[in-house]
């Protein structure tokens, strides 16, 4: 046996055995390779389950495909996973793996600033009992919200009457969306942008009521759509003939299917979608016009 194996015995039974005592050096060492062991792991089992899913998309059923959204499920679930690991050992993450951003973002100035100003205890000196003056602030922000608050609008119209003619006079009933309705313009602004905006459905917007004990049922809701949708029409009618009078105009057919109850089954309809050239003047318009056919 040559020197190079006795002195690479040595080291292994010395490792073994804890002949060697470990250095500050060698735990640093451990920790950073047990990290990246450990994020390892978890691209491991997200590439696991990508090669199942592509898998699935090319030999299983076709109505078991999965969308964009759900797809992008997995790159959410690894980037989480990967911020636990590093706070959880509270060390930074190894080099070769990219950051989700490169520092802390600033927050927009536009949002409303609340201050909330935290006092020592006592403004005397806890050494030698002397006043204490104020020298700068440390002022640190967070980002906050307040989710969607239903509250109660109670319109008061005193009725005032005359003694000599015997007349009553009060203030008349504010103008509404919906006649005798208890939306608010405010909640129908919620529902609607909710639903067109963001995307929810009706029966999401239901359950969310439902947390703060509040019933708003989904054909409620539905009667609500039909009903802003004709007072809003002429409001469609003046952009569309707005948009007409541009120089350049953009459109686009979407084909879609529409339900057929009579024959039971479904029919082509189309979306057209018509918008102002970016070179124009004025502010952009966009009309969104919903046929059964293309005979318009």
């Amino acid at each position: 046996m040559n020197s190079l194996d006795k002195s690479a015995n040595s080291s292994i039974s010395s490792a073994l055995f804890g002949e060697a005592s470990p250095t500050p050096s060698r735990d640093a060492e451990i920790t950073r390779l047990t990290e990246i062991n450990r994020t390892q792991e978890i691209k491991i089992q997200a590439l696991i389950q990508e090669v199942a899913y592509l898998r699935r998309m090319r030999y299983g059923v076709k109505n078991e495909a999965m969308s964009a959204e759900q797809r992008s499920l997995f790159e959410d679930d690894v980037i989480q996973d990967l911020a636990a690991v590093e706070s959880e050992l509270e060390l930074p993450a190894a080099p070769a793996l990219p950051r989700s951003r490169a520092g802390r973002q600033t927050l927009p100035e536009h949002l409303e600033r609340v201050d909330v100003r935290h006092e020592p205890d006592s403004c005397t000196c806890s050494a030698c009992q002397s006043d204490l003056v104020k020298i700068s602030e440390d002022i640190s922000e967070q980002l906050d919200i307040e989710p969607a608050r239903f509250f109660v609008i109670r319109h008061i119209r005193p009725q005032y009457a005359c003694r000599q003619c015997e007349t009553i006079t009060a203030a008349p009933v504010a103008p509404a969306v919906i006649d005798g309705s208890l939306a608010a313009p405010g909640l129908l602004t919620w529902v609607a942008t909710s639903k067109y905006l963001d995307h929810l459905p009706l029966y999401r917007l239901e359950q969310i009521a439902a947390r703060q004990q509040v019933n708003l049922s989904r054909s409620t809701m539905s009667e609500w759509i039909g009903r802003m949708g004709f007072a809003l029409q002429p409001l469609a009618d003046r952009l569309a003939e707005m948009l007409r009078q541009r120089q350049v105009l953009h459109a686009d057919e979407t084909p879609v299917k529409q339900l057929d109850p009579g024959a039971g089954k479904t029919k082509r309809a189309y979306l057209w979608s018509y918008r102002s050239n970016d070179l124009d003047t004025g502010p952009p318009i966009v009309v969104f016009d919903y046929q059964s056919s293309r005979s318009g």
